[in-house]
């Protein structure tokens, strides 16, 4: 017992080493790179804006909501992505093992006979030509295998590497959550806004039978002539193309929204609505502030990787110096089964090793510098997330500031234009225009009613836009 007492004191002294050597890791120390953007945001005015925007305050359709829960939930490529980060989270758990000693418990049993002749050197007496023996022999130990005496920080560098990477695939998660949420809202957004053209669509083919009917009543009775019959069956035609591929592209648009959200809702579907009668808070508050930014699912992700590539570089320089390795175990041994554990069957073994390189053909060096160069371009991609989420919103806050403006402008135009086509209609009726007329006030009056709603899908789109810009909570 007094052998395994000092077994366990060297293993402490061991484990106190190791601790000490734990301060610190011959990686660089981690700066965070100066954002290449300007410090504010253009159009905004509001220091004190939260950073981050719950999807709830900004979504409130209730059937949006819906839909975005079931996606949240449902979607494959989303539940690929946490997979992923279940992986990640493994393999760090992996590399951590190796800071810990592994310890094994096992037990052996042999048995061996030796001829009269076999071993007639045999010290002990055994096999000396007086016939043969059978030898048994029970072991019982504790092992400790090639445990890494982490010096140098080697093994903690590569668990730092393995936990930041496994933080980026979290982060990863949380931006492939939010660009969920913002397709399925596009998605409901697109759905409603193809169903009001198509309704706008069915309204100008309605129209324009009943002018069919009128124009070849007025030919019938010697008041109208066949160039505005046909003009009439031409844009008759053209309207009833424009509804079947609007149709056909309100049935795809269906396909794409069940798609996002993973499971069967034809019913919650059904329910969109009208584009302009879809709750959604466009008026929330940004920072002006460009910090923001940072705060970035992706742009996390990427500091992330970073972060893990800093890390590999003091991995790269401990392999320049010597690696020590751990071999120990204690335990009995006797050659009956009831002494094992008696007084005097103790064994023990302790055998460390050092591995010192000097020549490896350049491998080391060549390692170092890829991991540098890896750093390198971890940093040149972490700041061109930072310049493309500055790029975004800025894009998305220009759209804002004009987006009512221009909404403003084109629902005059289109009531101004339905005006006209209903004044032109009574004029022709009245035999003062000619067909002609009418049929260019239509164009106008159908052509301004498209471009309201597609400014309106542009306004709300702008919406999702701007969530997703500034990484959006997906809570």
């Amino acid at each position: 017992m007094s052998k395994l007492k000092v077994i366990f004191s060297r293993s402490a002294l061991l484990g106190a080493v190791s601790l000490i050597s734990a301060c610190a890791t011959m990686a660089p120390d981690y700066e965070r790179p100066v954002a290449p953007i300007a410090d504010t945001l253009p159009n905004t005015d509001d220091m004190s804006a939260a950073s981050l925007i719950a999807w709830r305050d900004v979504f409130v359709d209730p059937t949006l909501q819906t839909l975005i829960e079931t996606a949240l939930e449902n979607n494959r490529d989303l539940r690929v992505t946490a997979l992923n980060v279940e992986r990640a989270r493994a393999l760090y758990r992996l590399q951590r093992a190796d800071s810990l000693p592994g310890i094994s418990v096992g037990g052996d049993y042999s048995r061996q006979r030796l001829g009269e002749n076999a071993a007639t050197q045999n010290t002990t007496g055994v096999g000396n030509g007086t016939g043969p023996v059978t030898i048994e022999q029970f072991s019982t130990s504790a092992n400790v295998s090639a445990y890494e005496l982490d010096l140098f920080g080697r093994v903690r560098s590569l668990n730092r590497q393995a936990l930041e990477t496994y933080l980026a695939s979290e982060e990863a998660k949380r931006a492939a959550e939010i660009a969920l949420i913002a397709e399925v809202a596009t998605a409901y957004l697109r759905l409603a806004a193809d169903r009001d053209l198509l309704s706008i669509a069915r309204d100008t083919l309605e129209s324009q039978q009943t002018s069919l009917d009128l124009t070849s009543e007025l030919a019938a009775n010697g008041l109208g002539n066949d160039v505005d019959l046909e003009r009439v069956k031409s844009t008759i035609e053209r309207a009833r193309a424009d509804a079947a591929a609007l149709e056909a592209l309100v049935a795809q648009d269906e396909n794409a929204l069940q798609l996002l959200v993973g499971t069967g809702t034809p019913a919650l579907i059904s329910n969109v609505g009208a584009l302009n009668e879809i709750n959604l808070a466009s008026d929330f508050s940004v920072s002006t502030s460009s910090e923001v930014l940072l705060q970035r699912p992706d742009v996390l992700a990427a500091e992330n990787r970073l972060k893990a590539a800093n890390a590999n570089i003091g991995a790269a320089r401990a392999a320049f110096f010597p690696r020590i390795m751990l071999t120990a175990s204690a335990g009995t041994a006797s050659a009956e089964l009831s002494d094992l554990f008696a007084p005097g069957t103790g064994v023990w073994r302790f055998a460390p090793s050092v591995s010192i390189p000097i020549f490896t053909g350049g491998r080391n060096r060549a390692q170092l510098q890829g991991a540098k160069i890896d750093r390198d371009i971890a940093q040149a991609e972490y700041e061109g997330a930072i310049q493309t989420a500055f790029r975004e919103t800025a894009d998305a806050l220009a759209t804002r500031a004009t987006i009512n403006e221009r909404l403003d402008a084109v629902s005059n135009l289109a009531s101004a234009a339905t005006r006209t086509f209903d004044l032109t209609t009574m004029r022709f009726e009245n035999g003062i225009d000619d067909y002609f007329t009418v049929l260019d006030a239509q164009r106008s009056a159908y052509a301004a009613q498209q471009e309201r709603t597609a400014v309106e899908f542009a306004k709300a789109l702008n919406t999702v836009q701007l969530f997703r810009a500034l990484g959006g909570s997906d809570d």
